[in-house]
């Protein structure tokens, strides 16, 4: 399958087949990593750009392993780096990057964003997250499910906590792509975007998948594969609204209860960082403030037997490293 030169903006972009592929062509990476063997031929001198406008753990460490396994040479533009937006458009930019780069990553806000620049660069231009959809982080998690539950097709993954940006957005569209079964358990006012539901609704039909939006835990829970979440605050959002989001998604934090009403075969998934315990500065602030200990996962699920986060965690380096091979080379 050929995907040379191809953008990678969000996975409605993408066929089951090309996503797939990618999948696959990733556990091949992986698989090649684990056992020794040298990459750096694959793409060996060639140059990427990483425009990150919010700053980042797995995104940024991701595409700087993966591109330096291959032999390529990366250059970070930290939020404060670039003038991207501010004393020079989207488009000149773009127009300046793809001159001196092979492929560009941009990880920010709004999708639009990373469309204009993937318009305007005349190279591959990567998704590492905008406020919409995740798209890197959808080929992880489909990896994860992939090695734990041996299959994708059919599988019932229940989201739960805010379903209305990048991740609700992408975990829907990606299993409606898939022929899987999403579920977003939540409080109405935190259902993904009527469109996008639609769209996505329309999708499963001809994949044999289905999208389901409930605000009730326990029908949503029962017999689920993967209980999936996030946090419940957006980068760059305001410490006041923090009290309204905990009091409507309290009900829908995960824990031993829900694993319980999906049963032994379940998994639980979360894209990191996750708030489960008071290790980190804004969980301490939380409980001072509300004295909740535990936000959408708790310590006991997340620490579990059950939970895969960490091998999710690490598939963003090879799911990243495929999209990157594909796009740029011969994969």
């Amino acid at each position: 399958m050929k995907l040379t030169g191809r953008h990678f903006l969000k996975l409605m972009d993408y066929t089951p087949e090309e996503i797939l592929y990618l999948i696959d062509l990733a556990a091949k990476l992986k698989q090649e990593k684990k056992q020794g063997v040298s990459q750096l031929a694959k793409l060996q001198g060639k140059n990427i750009a990483l425009i990150f406008e919010k700053t980042s753990t797995r995104t940024r460490c991701s595409f700087e392993v993966a591109a330096h396994d291959l032999g390529m040479h990366t250059t970070y533009l930290a939020p404060s780096a670039s003038q991207i937006g501010k004393k020079e458009s989207i488009a000149d930019t773009a127009r300046v990057l793809g001159r001196m780069f092979d492929g560009i990553e941009y990880r920010g806000f709004e999708q639009e964003i990373v469309e204009e620049l993937a318009k305007y660069a005349g190279v591959p231009v990567w998704n590492g997250l905008t406020n919409e959809f995740h798209p890197t982080q959808m080929l992880a998690d489909m990896l994860t499910i992939q090695e734990h539950l041996g299959r994708l097709k059919g599988v019932k993954l229940v989201y739960m906590g805010d379903a209305r940006y990048n991740m609700g957005n992408s975990l829907m569209v990606t299993c409606a792509k898939l022929g899987m079964h999403f579920t977003a358990c939540t409080s109405k006012n935190y259902f993904p975007e009527a469109e996008l539901v639609s769209y996505c609704e329309k999708l499963a039909k001809e994949t044999g998948g289905t999208v389901t939006l409930s605000e009730d835990v326990e029908t949503a829970a029962k017999g689920a594969d993967v209980i999936y979440t996030d946090v419940w605050v957006s980068m760059g959002e305001p410490e006041e609204v923090w009290e309204e989001r905990i009091q409507e998604l309290l009900p829908y934090q995960v824990n031993q209860r829900v694993m319980e009403l999906a049963g032994e075969q379940a998994v639980f998934m979360h894209c990191l960082p996750a708030y489960h315990d008071l290790k980190t500065e804004v969980g301490r602030k939380v409980y001072e403030k509300f004295g909740i200990a535990e936000l959408e996962v708790t310590d006991e699920v997340f620490e579990g037997s059950r939970s895969v986060v960490f091998d999710e965690a690490e598939n963003r380096m090879h799911t990243i490293k495929a999209v990157m091979l594909a796009t740029l080379g011969e994969s």
